[in-house]
């Protein structure tokens, strides 16, 4: 079988990095960052997406820096809304399939029950607002797409909740988390294990067709917690290693702890469309913390940084 060309942007993002890992069997993967695209001028991507022409355009950048969007917002446009939009009319120009990852942050947490595709969206931040338009940008296109919303994400590697939370219980006897927002945990290598068996599942040749399965999909760890349950369960499994001990854990309000963004209360997402059309199922969030932490221990590099 023919290896298609594979585009990933985000190269050094925590889902960029996965990917290069999980899709290297599924095609030969060029993989760019900032550097070599400026996702803030359309031009620039046009010209990468028009020499590259590949089978598949995996979108793993975008502004995330949720709070300081609430004062960039021009910019969180640009690379979060202006940017998905001109891929996926690049990417319908070149019979390009369209991956793109989207987020919790485009509802509004007033729902009792786990979100759905078909709920309609209610940002309450600038984030929110740019990334579900930018969702809104690439179903205009009209070009086969994926758009996989998630959650809470966290990995090995980068700047990341997990790696904060370790380096805290490391230095303080206390640790004071909100308690009151639900969601659940989602590591980068399960996003990317998921987003290579689809498009395994999807693979026609050396190209890859949905047929008719174009859409968003909701994809996350199983299960639920809080921001403090999760910071409970980092250091229940961790302590005895990383330098962490047994640091005394504090729940608090959302009201406690103000930031520029709201943040929806509820941002759990029911992923049973992900499962029925293309069999895909991540774990429970506590045991696919368990793998990271496992891998984090193995690596001498990561364990002599946090040490």
């Amino acid at each position: 079988m023919t290896k298609a060309g594979i585009l990933i942007l985000g190269r050094s993002g925590q889902v960029g990095w996965e990917l290069q890992r999980t899709l290297a069997c599924a095609g030969e993967i060029t993989a760019l960052d900032q550097g070599d695209v400026d996702l803030s001028a359309p031009d620039s991507i046009r010209s990468v997406i028009q020499s590259a022409r590949p089978a598949v355009i995996v979108n793993a950048a975008a502004y995330t820096a949720v709070d300081k969007a609430e004062t960039d917002a021009e910019l969180a446009k640009a690379i979060n809304t202006t940017a998905p939009q001109v891929l996926a009319e690049e990417a319908k120009r070149a019979g390009s399939l369209l991956v793109h990852f989207s987020t919790d942050y485009v509802f509004d947490g007033a729902k009792a029950a786990p979100y759905v595709e078909t709920d309609a969206p209610n940002p309450i931040n600038v984030y929110g607002r740019t990334k579900l338009d930018g969702d809104c940008a690439i179903e205009a296109a009209g070009g086969e797409h994926l758009i996989f919303r998630t959650s809470w994400v966290y990995g090995k590697r980068g700047r990341n909740f997990l790696l904060t939370v370790l380096k805290l219980a490391k230095e303080r006897p206390e640790l004071r988390f909100v308690d009151d927002q639900h969601g659940a945990p989602t590591t980068s290598e399960c996003i990317a294990q998921a987003v290579a068996t689809v498009l395994a599942r999807v693979r026609v040749g050396d190209g890859f067709r949905l047929d008719g399965r174009s859409g968003i999909y909701n994809l996350t760890n199983a299960g639920e917690t809080t921001w403090c349950g999760f910071v409970r369960e980092i250091v229940k499994q961790a302590e005895g290693s990383f330098g962490v001990g047994s640091p005394n854990l504090v729940p608090i309000a959302s009201s406690e702890y103000p930031v520029p963004a709201a943040r929806p209360s509820n941002s759990r997402l029911n992923c049973d469309k992900l499962d029925e059309t293309f069999g895909v199922r991540l774990p429970r969030w506590d045991r696919a913390l368990g793998l990271v932490l496992d891998g984090l221990k193995e690596s001498a590099s990561v364990v002599g940084r946090l040490a």
